[in-house]
């Protein structure tokens, strides 16, 4: 409307704008104090790290113009932080059971041995993972975490009856095979109970049974690598690292080298009464 002398009169809007069909957003979204568009969807029958494989390959792809960004966002962005704080998880517990196993055994060498394990687990871990079409996913990462202080208890097992049999008067090599049969028994009995025990999980059963599944298949896929390669893989990094530490004290600290032989035995002959 406009007004003339006191009196407004109508003019028709054609004559001021020019009217046009089309579409617009409802609602204007801003974050950091710039305009966002959200684009979702729903997956099916798919991981969820393949997807966001495949949608990061297509935008490395697609050109953007000048000021326009992508961001995953989402149970993506959920997933990379899990994945991460997880990351840290595992280093962390890494670094305090060798710093706690070098206070208990007061070598820095011997743990080394023991955590030797560890890689020994992750190879059941990928395998278990590969034949049951799982990924690696927070729940697997979670069961790794769960091997971690499982594998090393069986190593610790048979590091220290290793090294009761050395200060037994054992060398080395009978030391090692000693330990192997007093501690096969007692390994296999614990690596056995704790794989039947997580049997039920692997197989889903139960309400949310296939979210947990992921995480027991990959401790029993560790559980059964660990078990036959640590009384194997075990042994032998024991001895080149008790090898290695000798020759540093010898060559590098200029010490006496330990004795290995074994402490020849005594015996007291009854001496005849006078």
């Amino acid at each position: 409307q406009r007004m003339i002398a006191g009196e407004s009169s109508a003019i028709p809007l054609g004559q001021v704008a020019e009217i046009k069909r089309g579409t617009g957003v409802s609602v204007i979204e801003h974050k950091g104090l710039a305009r966002v568009a959200t684009v979702a969807a729903n997956i099916q029958g798919r991981a969820l790290s393949d997807v966001s494989k495949d949608i990061q390959t297509a935008l490395n792809n697609l050109p953007l113009p000048a000021g326009y960004t992508i961001k995953m966002g989402g149970d993506i962005e959920q997933l990379a932080e899990t994945v991460g704080y997880v990351v840290q998880a595992v280093l962390l517990a890494v670094v305090m059971i060798y710093l706690i196993l070098a206070s208990q055994f007061g070598s820095i060498l011997q743990p080394l041995a023991i955590m030797f394990s560890v890689p020994l687990a992750i190879v059941g871990v990928l395998i278990a993972l590969l034949m049951t079409h799982d990924t690696l996913n927070v729940m697997s990462m979670i069961g790794i975490i769960m091997l971690m202080g499982i594998v090393t208890k069986n190593a610790i097992l048979l590091i220290d009856s290793a090294n009761e049999n050395r200060r037994a008067g054992k060398s080395l090599h009978d030391a090692l095979v000693k330990a192997g049969e007093v501690r096969l028994r007692p390994i296999m009995m614990t690596t056995l109970a704790t794989i039947f025990g997580m049997l039920p999980i692997a197989f889903g059963i139960g309400a949310g049974g296939e979210g947990r599944a992921p995480m027991a298949r990959a401790v029993i896929g560790g559980l059964i690598t660990s078990t036959f390669l640590t009384l194997l893989v075990v042994p032998v990094v024991y001895e080149v690292l008790d090898e290695f530490g000798e020759w540093f004290r010898v060559k590098i600290l200029r010490a006496k080298p330990h004795s290995t032989v074994p402490a020849p035995e005594t015996t007291a002959a009854a001496q005849p009464a006078k």
